[in-house]
Order: C-alpha cells, then structure tokens, then sequence
C-alpha cells in the first residue's frame, strides 16, 4: 500500500529517519507520495525572507525529487486525509513536530484520519528530542548544565542513510483530484545566504574548513567570520544537527559548537514542558515587573527598530537585522538587554519583531532567548546583570568594524573604541542617545529588585 511523506522542518533527503520508515512501511513495493502543505497559519506568523527560505528550499527538494513534490495549500486536517485517501495510503509519515502549535496541529490530524490511516512520527529536529532527558525524578530540566551532562550521556544516533533513491516516488499528476494542489510562490525578496539541503551542506563543509577550530573564541566576536550560519539550515530542516555532530571532533571549538546544539535542545524541551513559556514569563514572578507604556515607549521602540538609539553596537545589530534577516548573537544578547534594561520595555516586543525579520527565526530559541536577557527564563541573565552597550561593543568589536559596515554615518571614524564611545566625534547626522545608560541601568536595577 501507499504511503504519505509529509514534509515540515526536515525540507532535505539524506538523514531523514522519516523518509526510511515511509518507505519501508508497506514493505519494498511501497510508494511514496512526498508532499508539502502551505498552511495559511504558519504564513501569518512568518516574514517574508523566512517565507522566502521555505520557498526556494521547497524549489529545490521538489527537483531533488525529480519534480515529485505535491505543494498543496490549506489546512493540513483536511488536506492530509484527502491526499492519504486520493492515493489510497494506510500511514502519513512526519518527523515529530514537539511546539506548540505543531503538537496540537498534529493530534488534529491524527484525529481527521482516523482509524484506517496511521500518523507515524519518525525522528525529530534535534539531537535529543523533548522528554528524552529528565532528571532522576522523571521531572524535566530548568538549569541547561545539568540538562547539558545529561544530555551528553544520552546521546544520539548517527545520521540516517537516506536520500532521493530510498524510495518508489509518487508522481502528483497521477494523484486524484490533485487536492489543494498549488505551485511554489515566492515572497519577492532576496536572501543573504542561499536556502536549500545543498547549500546547507556547502555552508557546513566552509566553517568546518575555516572556522571551526577557533569557534569557541570568535563565536562572541561579529567582527570577526567567526560563526558557522547554519541557524536558518537547522530552523527548516534542511540540514540535522546529527549530520553536524558527526563531523565535531575533540577540540575546544568543537565542544563549543556541540554546547550550542545542546542549547538548542535544551529551549526546545523547556517550551514542550511548559508551552505557555511561548509568549508568557517562564518565571511567573517577573508578571509584576514595571515596563513603560504609552507613546514615548512607542517611540523609543520605533527607535530601536529603526537602529537609531545613539548607541552604535545596538544600531548596527537592529540594522544587520532590517537588511539581511540575520543578527550576530551576540549582538542579539546586546540589544535584547538594550530592550528591556535601558528602555524597560517588554521583552515580547522585541521577541515578535525578531520573529518578522529573522530567517532563522525559531520560536523555541528565540523566546527563551529573549526571556534570557529579561532575566524570566530559566537560566536566566541575573537581574543585575545589565549590559553596557558601549563597553560591549569595544569588547567585541574592538576595531570598530561591525559599526562601521553597518552604521555608514560612522564609517568614516578611525578604528577602536572612538567608534563606539564616540566622544567629541558624532557625526551630525547619528543621533544622540535616546536614553542615559547609567540612568536606565539604575531604573532597571529598581524595578527588578522591587520584585523580590
């Protein structure tokens, strides 16, 4: 009988565990039907260079597959009974999908196909999925470092050896009444970085060569080429976090880089545990915090967004953002403090503006990334810890390059940390502070300490 592979954050065909079991789920003769459902509701939630991403990421799976991608659009309760039932499928085949939304979306669908066809969950998106690690107790983690040792001695299976050929495709013309069936839209913007399982694998090969083996000192450092950029690769699938781990080795950078992977299981367990966490504090104390309101906190969002706040390592952060999609991290760690510390505003309105730039944007990272520099997450930033902008961009944007290539108005101030101190030397046309630091670090410290 015939199955259904349906695609959602695994946009690739080798080490796709969910590809094998569809393939071998009625034995050697099954039949694939590999397809993709443009859901309306992940397009309101999504920007358009994400958008753009899945767009030219489906492209490109769908020739991989020799063109034997059905592209379909509307809601996947009704479009996945009607391709299963259009090619007579018994099972519909995905990698388990552990968010909010696609836990809940899942079950719907699990229950529109009923008792005849099977929903079967193959693989995550992560090294080690959610509920794969808890504590002696059966309770989940809260602190990444213990999460971190147990998680490193669960470990994970190697990649899975699939690709185009593990599977008898289904061609979509030949499927009745071709349900919902659209072509690919594109967004009509243009990416920094190409999208695609090729271009993943291209990337990866590249910070391998060049990057890795000094990752763990210039990962801090968005002056420096220093980062690998699979962020938006891991965020649509089309690379697994098991093909990277594959090729670490031993070396500090390699442990480094394996942290971060953890660090990604470890948001994506908290927000499966506690799936409020999306858009609430984690830490419910911080429901009482004090955060400005009314026009001049509008304005000074308006501000931040723009890259016009006065501070140059804030302003070249939210302006790599406008322009590309992308944020050096800790620059997002930088303007995230900027946010919510010197501007004491919610860390929810910066969490959804990140989520409409970043093609990389993931809900699970980003939201208890933000919570992080809030201070209302689990290992949350101390409270009193307030990042001071200046002194963070002269630490790690010593020469004053980063500022430079993103904030013109200073391109022309000589390098080191005049770039970023500024003293006597704003040009007219960079704006003054929009708030004292030393000030609003001393508010922040009394709103937080008025919490205890």
């Amino acid at each position: 009988m015939p199955a259904v592979l349906w695609f959602r954050r695994d946009l690739r065909l080798s080490d796709l565990p969910a590809l094998l079991a569809a393939a071998e789920s009625d034995g050697a003769d099954t039949e694939v039907l590999a397809c993709y459902v443009l859901d309306p509701r992940l397009k309101a939630s999504a920007g358009p260079r994400r958008l753009q991403y899945l767009y030219d990421a489906l492209r490109e799976l769908r020739d991989g597959l020799g063109g034997r991608l059905l592209v379909t659009r509307g809601d996947p309760r009704t479009r996945i009974p009607a391709l299963a039932k259009a090619v007579g499928a018994t099972s519909v085949h995905v990698s388990q999908d552990f968010s909010p939304f696609g836990s809940r979306r899942d079950e719907q669908v699990r229950a529109a196909l009923g008792d005849g066809i099977e929903l079967v969950a193959t693989g995550s998106p992560y090294l080690v999925s959610p509920g794969r690690v808890s504590k002696g107790d059966g309770t989940p983690y809260k602190v990444f470092t213990p999460y971190f040792d147990a998680w490193r001695k669960h470990g994970w299976r190697g990649p899975a050896d699939s690709g185009k050929n593990s599977a008898r495709w289904i061609d979509p013309a030949d499927v009745a009444g071709r349900p919902g069936v659209v072509d690919i839209p594109d967004a009509g913007v243009d990416l920094e970085l190409p999208a695609g399982e090729d271009a993943a694998r291209k990337q990866w090969k590249r910070f391998i060569r060049t990057g890795l083996a000094d990752y763990a000192d210039d990962r801090n450092r968005p002056d420096r080429d220093g980062i690998s950029r699979m962020s938006a690769h891991l965020k649509f699938g089309t690379i697994h976090p098991r093909t990277l781990a594959a090729d670490l080795g031993g070396g500090k950078g390699a442990q480094a880089y394996l942290r971060e992977l953890a660090f990604r299981d470890f948001y994506a367990t908290v927000l499966h545990e506690w799936p409020d966490s999306v858009w609430w504090n984690w830490n419910k104390t911080f429901d009482n915090i004090e955060v400005d309101e009314g026009r001049d906190a509008e304005q000074s969002f308006e501000a931040w967004k723009a890259g016009r706040t006065g501070f140059p390592i804030v302003d070249a952060g939210m302006r790599q953002l406008a322009e590309t999609g992308f944020m050096h991290n800790r620059v997002r760690m930088i303007v995230a403090s900027f946010l919510v510390k010197d501007l004491h505003l919610p860390w929810q309105w910066g969490a959804r503006w990140f989520l409409e730039q970043l093609v990389d944007g993931d809900m699970a990272s980003n939201q208890h990334g933000w919570q992080w520099a809030a201070g209302c997450g689990t290992d949350a930033a101390p409270y009193f810890r307030v990042f001071n902008p200046t002194t963070q961009g002269a630490k790690f944007d010593p020469s004053g390059d980063y500022v430079r290539r993103w904030v013109p108005e200073l391109a022309g101030l000589k390098s080191g940390g005049d770039v970023h101190k500024l003293n006597g030397e704003r040009p007219a046309d960079y704006p003054e502070p929009i708030v004292d630091h030393a000030q609003e670090r001393a508010e922040a410290l009394r709103r937080y300490s008025a919490l205890k």
